[in-house]
């Protein structure tokens, strides 16, 4: 349904045995419950005893790869516990509906999963996706979505180029949105109209469109179609993004106050 720009590809055998943890019995995006694998993630822990805040990371319909690894490891650069999980288990789903549903409940096991370790503050747990797993994030913190309303539950989000076409915009907490103007599988317009939708309603959110970037702009690769779909990465909005990303979940997990604002997107440089 929605795009993950590279086949999903694992770590090196060394750092999968290091850096892989079991989150839950089943992964809810493959299969059904007893012919499934246990859900898996990546876990990047900063140096330290913590409690540190903590993030869920979840992958775009081609599965977990190198994006979600990296972007674990920059979290953990900054002192947060960053957890990217392997939803779909090397398969992809980028051709099969349901996948951000799956995903979503899966985040939610992996939001039990850190709520309950010692090197947690579990009121300091937010959630980052990429694509369909930023729809997933849409479903996780809309008002009416699945999220857990008792117990853990998370404070932040961030989603990149989501669909922002199913959701209310009445957000149960700060959230970021970044996306590219040339986006031609998960328009930016359709998020601009989610926001018109919201009419104020509900926590901040704080939507960033970067001119001419596409779908998976801050992928490197060379530029290609995907399903049908332009990729190309985008360098400067590629580091904008991850400088807004980790400047909103500190802000937001920590003791300063969350962003606020509905920010537009700097000027980028000639291309």
């Amino acid at each position: 349904m929605l795009l993950a720009a590279l086949p999903a590809l694992v770590p090196p055998a060394g750092a999968r045995a290091a850096s892989l943890v079991r989150v839950a019995p089943h992964a809810a995006s493959v299969g059904t419950a007893g012919d499934t694998p246990p859900l898996r993630g990546y876990l990047a822990r900063p140096a330290g005893p913590g409690p540190f805040p903590a993030v869920v990371i979840l992958h775009g319909c081609a599965g977990f790869g190198p994006p979600d690894i990296a972007a674990a490891t920059r979290l953990r650069a900054t002192g947060i516990l960053a957890l990217a999980l392997d939803s779909l288990g090397g398969a992809n789903a980028c051709r099969r509906p349901g996948g951000a549903r799956a995903e979503a409940e899966d985040a939610v096991a992996a939001l039990h999963y850190l709520a309950a370790r010692r090197d947690v503050t579990a009121g300091r747990i937010g959630v980052l996706g990429f694509s369909m797993g930023g729809f997933a994030v849409l479903d996780l913190v809309t008002q009416g979505g699945i999220a857990p309303v008792t117990g853990p539950r998370f404070r932040a989000a961030v989603a990149y180029y989501p669909n922002c076409r199913l959701s209310s915009g009445v957000m149960t907490v700060p959230l970021l949105i970044l996306m590219g103007s040339a986006d031609d599988w998960t328009p930016a317009t359709a998020c601009t109209a989610m926001l018109a939708r919201r009419a104020g309603r509900g926590a901040a959110v704080n939507l960033v469109i970067y001119p001419g970037a596409t779908h998976a702009f801050n992928t490197p690769g060379r530029p290609h179609i995907y399903l049908g779909h332009a990729i190309r990465y985008d360098p400067a909005a590629a580091r904008d993004a991850m400088a807004r990303e980790g400047a909103f979940l500190r802000a937001a997990l920590g003791r300063a106050p969350p962003l606020s604002a509905t920010a537009p997107a700097p000027p980028l440089p000639p291309k």
